[in-house]
């Protein structure tokens, strides 16, 4: 595994990945809608100022929203929040691509706040918007979903804002869904903020799996220990500790969900040192012990029975 050392003089090339493209559009109207195939020059780890409520209707593959890492299908829905960094990367593509795998919608903060003082009834939006943050996963809503983005997508003007409000106080109403990131990545000052976290993000998600700690991560960036972790937790809305810990029991999920190594195997794969923090931290965080999370995932995801766990 890579010492303490090693980490503290990584090469500045690996420490400073291109960070997610900052994507910009203008538009007339509160609700764009987009849609596209794959591959597709859209398909990127990328973020922008708006809102994004985003459909897959085609492929399988991997989701990446924050520091959360995932599985999607056609009929998954998820809502981002501003400066929320994502990704969807398809798997088995036919060679020729798809046509159509994404319909997206993005709309800004700004004039559904000024719409809710004025009118009420927009109210009970906001408590959706403020959960979107971390991403928002909602489960087995994805055909009615995609009549909703046909509706708005043949509509215009005063009709589609009706057709998308309806849409969004149903999302607002619905019980069914998870909150994906840990991280929230709003409270970026500026772009060079912007950029130095999400380096300081791929440089954890690169080294997860090696003992990393604060203040090497700290001294690569020229800070006080207590300086950065002022900036991390602002940042983010974590602690480093925390952050990496998530990481690390995100990235067990996928090895229980898509391997049959033993629980033991998981645990030193994705860093920590000892099983017995390894247990008690992933139920801290998921609820479940490691065990129970791969015998769920089995009748969720259709994973293949795993191997006996260690105990």
């Amino acid at each position: 595994m890579t010492t303490l050392p090693q980490i503290r003089h990584v090469e500045p090339q690996r420490f400073q990945p291109k960070p997610p493209e900052l994507e910009r559009e203008s538009y007339d109207g509160i609700v764009h809608y987009i849609e596209h195939g794959y591959p597709s020059p859209r398909v990127r780890w990328h973020c922008h100022d708006e809102y994004e409520l985003h459909l897959i209707v085609s492929t399988s593959g991997k989701l990446f929203v924050g520091d959360y890492i995932g599985e999607f299908s056609p009929g998954h829905l998820v809502l981002t929040g501003p400066r929320l960094p994502h990704n969807w990367i398809s798997g088995s593509v036919p060679d020729e691509g798809v046509l159509l795998r994404d319909m997206i919608l993005q709309f800004a903060h700004e004039p559904l706040e000024q719409a809710a003082r004025l009118i009420p009834e927009l109210r009970e939006l906001l408590p959706l918007l403020e959960r979107s943050i971390y991403g928002i996963e909602f489960l087995d809503i994805g055909a009615e979903a995609e009549q909703d983005f046909l509706r708005i997508r043949a509509s215009g003007g005063a009709e589609r804002f009706g057709h998308f409000v309806n849409f969004m106080c149903r999302l607002a109403r619905n019980n069914k869904y998870r909150l994906l990131s840990s991280a929230t990545m709003r409270s970026y000052d500026d772009e060079g903020t912007l950029a130095k976290v999400n380096a300081v993000l791929s440089y954890i998600t690169d080294n997860y799996r090696d003992p990393i700690s604060a203040e090497a991560v700290a001294d690569q960036l020229g800070m006080s220990l207590s300086k950065f972790s002022r900036f991390f937790r602002k940042t983010t809305g974590n602690s480093f500790t925390d952050f990496v810990t998530r990481l690390r029991v995100n990235k067990a999920c996928q090895l229980l969900m898509n391997t049959d190594h033993y629980v033991t195997n998981v645990c030193y794969d994705v860093g920590f040192q000892n099983v017995a923090n390894f247990n008690r931290r992933f139920l801290q965080i998921k609820g479940v012990t490691p065990k129970e999370f791969r015998r769920q995932a089995g009748g969720r995801f259709g994973t293949a029975a795993s191997a006996e766990a260690d105990a």
